[in-house]
């Protein structure tokens, strides 16, 4: 029997500004799931980084449920009536819509969600980040699935051998293009290092795959909350879920992809780059000029529709090398203010509140003279010195 794997996330107020989730909030969130979920959902798990609330639910209803994504939505607007009572920053910022519509999509929470064929064992990591966009995926999914440098399994597992299909989402234009590693893998690197406009959604095994033929192994949110609004409502605090292990990359393997903390976009704002952190959940709240960006690890293992875990993958010293590099990348960012490329260019900035701030000055603006005008000028002021 299939089941689905679906995480849905959402921002609906934090404490003191985009810190943290408050406790009371999530107890709201986490007893509506309790009451409600019976005859729908066989598990379930609550968590959160920085100010993103995050649901995980195991069930039989397959990826786009009604029921499940309606559950998701009325466990978020419970929390959302807290925070609105105690006056949280940004209460239910992510809910653009009075009401549920059938299908929480375009709705402003994130969803990842996968039909599997349960194994044996299956283990699975969800991946949680606040303060970036759903490219920031891009780099440790490939990193995982196309990299041997990272994944050794791929040159040495007979079951990895062949590769992995990726599933490319254009944002900007609302198309798709499925691609295969190793033979397109130049090509794959072509589009997702654009990780503003294209963005990996999913991966799949191949048909020959001998373990898990053409299955989902990853999924990402992916919706862009800005294109959805029309106007900044904050970047989307992606979050995957990865499955691992028996023909797909390894615990290790999967976790290595974060072991560099490379540059992602969203931090402050919205509006700045910085070094993606990997952090235990007692470090993810977002302080430091909100952040810096950060991505939280929570391992699973499934059997027979109930979940064992999580374990806190980045609760380990073993990535005190990492979070020291992106203290020290944070430093050297913060000295330059303002100025790019900390700061996101204009193509980025489009739905932030600077074009606000350009329109004030847009009267103020003149033409400037061409060059021949500029020249004449010059010469008719310094003949009188010949």
């Amino acid at each position: 029997m299939k089941t689905t794997i679906s995480h849905i996330k959402a921002d609906i107020g934090s404490l003191p500004g985009h810190t943290t989730v408050f406790s009371p909030v999530v107890k709201e969130v986490e007893e509506y799931v309790k009451k409600h979920s019976a005859g729908l959902l066989t598990d379930y798990h609550i968590s959160s980084v920085g100010d993103d609330l995050q649901i995980t639910m195991i069930h039989h209803e397959g990826v786009d449920s009604p029921e499940v994504h309606e559950l998701a939505w009325n466990a978020f607007k419970a929390g959302t009536e807290v925070a609105k009572k105690v006056g949280l920053y940004g209460a239910g910022q992510d809910l653009l819509k009075d009401a549920f519509s059938g299908n929480i999509k375009g709705m402003g929470p994130g969803i990842a969600e996968m039909d599997i064929t349960p194994r044996k064992s299956e283990p699975f990591i969800v991946y949680m980040m606040d303060k970036t966009e759903p490219g920031a995926f891009n780099l440790p999914i490939y990193k995982m699935f196309a990299d041997p440098f990272n994944t050794p399994g791929l040159v040495i597992d007979p079951n990895m051998h062949e590769g992995f299909r990726f599933e490319i989402w254009d944002i900007q234009e609302a198309k798709k293009i499925e691609l295969s590693s190793p033979e397109n893998q130049y090509d794959i690197l072509a589009m997702i290092g654009s990780k503003g406009r294209y963005v990996v959604k999913r991966v799949y095994t191949r048909e020959s795959h001998e373990k898990l033929p053409d299955e989902n192994v990853a999924v990402i949110t992916t919706d862009k909350l800005s294109l959805i609004a029309g106007e900044y409502v904050g970047k989307d605090d992606p979050a995957a879920i990865v499955r691992i292990q028996s023909g797909l990359p390894a615990s290790g393997e999967s976790l290595e992809a974060f072991s560099h903390p490379f540059l992602v976009s969203g931090w402050m704002r919205g509006s700045f780059n910085g070094p993606l952190m990997p952090v235990g959940l007692n470090n993810a709240k977002m302080t430091r000029f909100d952040g810096p960006p950060r991505v939280v690890a929570l391992g699973f293992v499934l059997k027979d529709g109930k979940l064992s875990g999580p374990v806190d993958m980045f609760d380990d010293p073993a990535f005190d090398g990492a979070r020291r590099t992106a203290i020290d990348v944070v430093d050297y960012l913060r000295r330059m203010g303002p100025f790019e490329p900390h700061r996101l260019p204009d193509s980025e900035m489009e739905y932030t509140t600077l074009p606000k701030i350009l329109e004030t000055l847009g009267p103020k603006f003149v033409k400037i003279e061409d060059a021949p005008k500029k020249a004449k000028k010059l010469a008719e002021s310094t003949k009188d010195f010949d």
